[in-house]
């Protein structure tokens, strides 16, 4: 996903930066990352209730992130839960409340589930989020540029399964 958005804010003349944490996520944990564009842009990590844009994979992880979240910031969740051993996790309610308390700009979507019925696998499910974004005028970014860096970006082998993936989106968007 951030590959993709970066190719597209570029094509489109912004300048980028990103940074990417991965820790644990051989091992299935996630990886945050963080972009930035725009006019001029000094360091590539979003400060402590500045971010546009929150995008996430897993619904706890937009509690996760909450810290770099503020009123005008948007969450942009795909409907997953998943337990987290030894603890009692937070209902899809519970968590979409909590995000309403920082801002009105919470999207939740079952992206991996649709991707997993209408295409046979939900891994694209990111792709199918900053489709969303993008088609919805979230993210400021042209369709057009985020199909071409896709293009770019994405092995041959995996480029036809994400743009049925933007069509899927575009289609429910």
């Amino acid at each position: 996903m951030l590959r993709i958005l970066a190719r597209a804010a570029q094509s489109e003349g912004y300048e980028v930066k990103s940074s990417e944490l991965h820790g644990l996520a051989q091992r299935g944990g996630s990886v945050e990352a963080h972009l930035r564009f725009g006019e001029k842009i000094f360091s590539p990590l979003v400060s402590e209730g500045s971010a546009d844009l929150i995008i996430s994979l897993e619904m706890q992880e937009c509690l996760k992130a909450a810290c770099f979240a503020g009123p005008q910031t948007t969450f942009l969740s795909n409907e997953l839960l998943i337990p987290i051993p030894g603890q009692e996790s937070p209902t899809k309610d519970e968590i979409i409340s909590q995000l309403k308390e920082i801002t009105g700009n919470v999207f939740v979507i079952p992206a991996g589930e649709i991707c997993e019925k209408e295409l046979g696998t939900g891994v694209t499910a990111g792709v199918y989020l900053i489709s969303f974004g993008v088609l919805k005028e979230i993210i400021p970014l042209s369709p057009e540029k985020i199909l071409e860096a896709m293009k770019n970006v994405l092995p041959a082998k995996h480029l036809e399964i994400n743009e049925k993936t933007f069509e899927l989106a575009k289609n429910n968007s």
